[in-house]
């Protein structure tokens, strides 16, 4: 098997093992290697239901090279991320709640615990240009511009995409985020949040707690998850 196929069926099933899949809706993809496209979970199946035969590679201008399936209207927020940004080699999209609540809110997010780190360094984004889908070339390309050096951007009214080097990196930051828009929420429901870690301890935490071999490690156990879950 093609080693992005074997990544974006593995970045699919860590996402439902986080809980983080909406039906059929949002998606990973990987870049393939050979080509401008890139490797996504064909429409109309869940992240849990995912495998080889249900990988599809979408071409830059969205026709499918490869695979039977149909591609995601959606496809332009993966290849129009990776044209922009040669060291994103994973993009994830998702729709989860927590994500849309705290995009609504209009306030930064604050490192409050762990998993802000990865987002409080290069301060979160927000794409406001629209909260429905990213269909064009054009909007994909806005939303690149929008995410920058961060390491992932939210999209109001609609959900949050997250990049990384690789699926492991992309799919961790896609858990971290919802974990950590769910933390503020629930500290601004309670008063709101008044102490969160300085400037100082946000390049700690990412050297620390939020390293390659840190990240790889809750790569992995959500591997196993998916597999216990699976069978």
């Amino acid at each position: 098997m093609k080693d992005e196929i074997e990544d974006t069926v593995r970045a699919s099933r860590a996402l439902a093992a986080a809980g983080l899949t909406d039906m059929v809706w949002g998606h990973a993809a990987v870049r393939d290697q050979d080509s401008d496209g890139v490797w996504m979970k064909a429409a109309g199946w869940g992240f849990e239901e995912v495998d080889a035969a249900r990988v599809v590679l979408v071409s830059r201008d969205g026709e499918v090279l490869h695979g039977r399936g149909k591609r995601h209207i959606e496809y332009p927020i993966h290849t129009e991320i990776m044209a922009q940004h040669p060291d994103v080699g994973c993009v994830v999209h998702t729709h989860a709640p927590a994500l849309s609540a705290f995009a609504s809110l209009d306030v930064e997010l604050r490192p409050l615990s762990h998993d802000a780190v990865p987002f409080c360094e290069t301060q979160l984004p927000r794409f406001t240009q629209t909260g429905a889908l990213i269909a064009t070339a054009e909007l994909g390309a806005s939303l690149a511009k929008k995410l920058g050096a961060a390491n992932a951007v939210l999209i109001p009214q609609h959900g949050a995409v997250t990049v990384g080097p690789d699926a492991a990196t992309a799919v961790m930051y896609a858990v971290l985020l919802e974990r950590a828009c769910r933390t503020q929420l629930m500290a601004m429901s309670a008063g709101g949040p008044k102490v969160w870690s300085d400037p100082a301890e946000v390049e700690l935490k990412n050297r620390q707690v939020w390293n390659a071999n840190q990240r790889e490690a809750g790569w992995l156990y959500l591997q196993r998850l998916a597999e216990r879950t699976s069978s």
